[in-house]
């Protein structure tokens, strides 16, 4: 008999599995709001549970901070798309800023027709046009968030 897990139940695992995206950042909240704003998600409101961490001692006042007066983990936040269609985006604080372009990026395909205004929709939330790209008869705009993660709009 092998120990050896059964690569058929790994990938059924994975494939049902929910999905969360996860990105490093110098400000959680901050992104937290302009992803929030440009998706239409729910920025998580967590402050009695945080409160309830400090007070029975799980959390210290090193932990949390204060984000438009509302009580918030200090090093991350976390949104969610209030029909539960979309996956929760996690945002976490890490010490090093990004060096290099993403190796992997979030692509949004909106439709020729609202190309436009959705990037003039995220530019007016922060983000950043760095170009026009095409492949073929595959258009897309590359922009970036307003920490310099980048991101596509087709």
């Amino acid at each position: 008999m092998s120990d050896a897990p059964d690569p058929s139940s790994a990938a059924e695992a994975l494939a049902t599995a929910p999905i969360q995206i996860v990105f490093d950042c110098s400000d959680p909240h901050a992104q937290a709001d302009f992803w929030a704003g440009a998706l239409g998600y729910e920025v998580e409101q967590n402050g009695d549970f945080i409160q309830q961490m400090l007070d029975g001692g799980h959390a210290t006042d090193g932990d949390v901070a204060r984000h438009r007066g509302v009580l918030v983990w200090k090093d991350a936040a976390a949104m969610r798309d209030p029909s539960g269609r979309r996956p929760r985006w996690y945002l976490q604080r890490v010490a090093e800023p990004k060096a290099v372009k993403n190796r992997v990026h979030p692509d949004f395909h909106v439709g020729p027709g609202l190309v436009e205004s959705v990037v003039e929709h995220l530019q007016c939330l922060g983000a950043s046009k760095l170009y026009d790209g095409r492949q073929g008869p595959q258009a897309w705009v590359t922009m970036a968030d307003p920490e310099g993660n980048e991101f596509c709009i087709s």
